[in-house]
């Protein structure tokens, strides 16, 4: 039986809601994310993101000077030991417009995938192509999904560390097939607030190991790094996390996003040489220093 929310507790959800409503607000606003006359396909897998990105829709749904539809769509995987119930009351509850797709993908994945290796990859391909699929014969014009901001930067360092590539998770992209839009309102937020928020508001979290598949090792190595630096260093998160929103490509290498061999002299450019200039920074704490960290 769930403990009734304390007054403090009240208070600090009240301070949580508005600085999740704020982000979001802005995350949609910056990227044009939802329109008048939308309707958001917002994908509830049962974990707190995405509880709480389908909460703090439906707030701001209520208080938009637009209007836009909303519908939870949950995929009922097949796994064993999934508790099917617990979404489809809780929305009930809600009172909103939801769906809930049986695809029995965890026996193919079981099928095609060897004892021991991670079944992530085929599953999520699997998944979304379910998801699109859904989102067509629903008529949605948008697909929301619950990444957040440090989803954001596991996935820059992962695939710097292991892809080779500058590549984040866009806040907004146009799917594959080039049929769907695909939106991430929790791009602003920060994961400590997404779990304090859930915990706050008692959301009654699936569990994400019901298919008994392997911890994805090199993202969780990621997590653990920057959960270290943002205790050790407050600041190096957000700092990090502007400056994926900063680009400047002119300073980096790729000779297919900046024309180097069409630089020439009598142009005037605001970002231009400062090889021979000293960059400026904070000056590090005594106890500083930049780990290097080896990754399994």
């Amino acid at each position: 039986m769930q403990q009734p929310i304390s007054d403090q507790e009240k208070t600090q959800l009240k301070k949580l809601e508005r600085k999740l409503t704020r982000n979001v607000g802005k995350a949609i606003s910056d990227f044009s994310m939802i329109e008048d006359g939308d309707k958001i396909m917002v994908c509830l897998s049962g974990g707190k993101d995405s509880f709480a990105m389908l909460d703090v829709l439906i707030l701001m749904k209520q208080r938009a000077p637009i209007h836009f539809d909303i519908i939870a769509v949950n995929l009922d995987q097949k796994q064993p030991g999934f508790p099917e119930h617990i979404l489809p009351q809780y929305l009930d509850k809600l009172g909103i417009e939801y769906l809930i797709v049986e695809e029995d993908t965890y026996s193919i994945v079981v099928e095609k995938i060897a004892p021991g290796k991670t079944t992530c990859s085929l599953c999520s391909r699997m998944r979304r192509g379910i998801l699109y699929r859904t989102a067509k014969e629903l008529g949605a014009t948008k697909i929301a999904l619950g990444h957040h901001r440090d989803d954001m930067l596991e996935t820059l360092f992962l695939n710097m560390f292991y892809g080779g590539k500058l590549k984040s998770m866009p806040a907004k992209l146009c799917s594959d097939n080039g049929e769907h839009i695909v939106i991430r309102p929790l791009a602003y937020c920060a994961e400590a607030d997404l779990e304090r928020y859930a915990q706050l508001k008692r959301f009654p979290i699936i569990p994400c190991n019901l298919c008994g598949s392997q911890d994805n090792l090199q993202r969780q190595a990621i997590k653990g790094m920057l959960q270290d630096w943002s205790s050790r260093f407050p600041g190096r998160i957000e700092s990090m996390f502007t400056a994926i929103q900063n680009v400047t490509p002119s300073h980096l290498s790729d000779h297919n996003l900046f024309d180097f061999k069409g630089i020439t002299t009598g142009v005037a450019d605001v970002n231009g040489d400062q090889a021979f200039d000293t960059e400026e920074f904070s000056a590090p704490k005594p106890t500083e220093h930049i780990d290097i960290i080896e990754l399994s």
